[in-house]
Order: C-alpha cells, then sequence, then structure tokens
C-alpha cells in the first residue's frame, strides 16, 4: 500500500476500486534500456517459444494459441499463404513467437501496460466465464484461458506480429482499455 497513491484501505469503495488503485508516480519506473517490459505486476507462471500453436498455461497445461486469440479476421483481405495459424503470425523471416504468462494474485495491482512500442490494429473481446486463475486451479482446467472472459489485442512491433491479452476471474470480471473504449 506504500505505493498507492491513496495508501488508506479504507478510501476505496470496493475490491474493484483497489485492484484499479493508482500508483505513486515514481512507484514503477520504467527501464528505457530494454526492448519490452513487464505490463503488469504479478508473477510468471511460464515464459516461453510458442510450440505447435500451443501454449503452456502453467507447467504442462497447455491452450490452443488460436482458442485464445480468435481466428485471424483482420487480416481477412490478406493472401494467406501459409498453413499454421503460428506460421501466419510470424510475418518476418527467421523470427518465432514467444508468450509470458503472467499472474496477479489478489493483492497485486491490476492495471496492466504497454509493454514496448507497439500499434495496435485490433482489439476483441470474449465474454466468458469468471473461473479463478489461480496457479492451482490453471492445473486442473486445460484451456482456461479460452473459456475466461477476455481482452485480446493484436498489433505489431520493431520484429512483427505483437499480442497483449487481458484475462477476467473470479472478482476481476471487468477489463478497461483506457485508449480504446
Amino acid at each position: 500500500m506504500k505505493e498507492a497513491a491513496v495508501e488508506d484501505l479504507h478510501q476505496y469503495r470496493n475490491l474493484s476500486e483497489f485492484f484499479r488503485r493508482k500508483l505513486k508516480p515514481q512507484a514503477r519506473p520504467v527501464c528505457d534500456s530494454h526492448s519490452v517490459i513487464s505490463p503488469a505486476d504479478g508473477k510468471i507462471l511460464h515464459f516461453g517459444r510458442v510450440k505447435n500453436c500451443e501454449v503452456e498455461q502453467v507447467k504442462g497445461v497447455t491452450y490452443s494459441l488460436e482458442s485464445f486469440l480468435g481466428p485471424q479476421t483482420w487480416t481477412d483481405n490478406l493472401p494467406v499463404t501459409k498453413t499454421s495459424f503460428q506460421d501466419q503470425l510470424v510475418t518476418q523471416e527467421g523470427n518465432e513467437l514467444y508468450h509470458c504468462v503472467i499472474y496477479l494474485a489478489p493483492g497485486d495491482y491490476h492495471c496492466f501496460h504497454s509493454p514496448t512500442d507497439w500499434n495496435v490494429y485490433h482489439r476483441r473481446h470474449f465474454p466468458g466465464s469468471l473461473m479463478s486463475v489461480n496457479p492451482g486451479v490453471a492445473r486442473w482446467i486445460k484451456e482456461l484461458f479460452c473459456y475466461n472472459e477476455r481482452v485480446v489485442l493484436t498489433g505489431s512491433w520493431k520484429h512483427g506480429f505483437f499480442s497483449l491479452t487481458a484475462v477476467g476471474a473470479t472478482n476481476v470480471g471487468s477489463i478497461r482499455i483506457y485508449f480504446d473504449r
């Protein structure tokens, strides 16, 4: 709470206000010497290369990248010459797709920010469940992140395709994208 602009917990009218609390300006200095920074406070559950169009949710439990991001309707007017969904996303020779799953615990600051300099070309909202995304629960339910409500932002950065997805959960059902009302 020492990082919060309003440190008194009693000033927050509800859990949602607490999750979206503003931080003091100096609370999260941004490192400008790296290409990508963490978009949110939280624990990294998994980071790695996307393989066989599957993304690892937690240790050994995966989900389909295509189910998670949704069909590529934003490229309907472009000729598609590559066969796999994953290959269609890799737009620059020699590049590969990587992913990072960040778990926000109930006490974490729940706002997220742009992790890099990129252009968002498409936003898609998927209504869905609001099941817990606690790592213990995520081990039981394959494709949990595909069942829960989420907002998928897709676009590009200097290395090609880039995407950021916010996934709702129990008590965190509202996802607000402030730059795109």
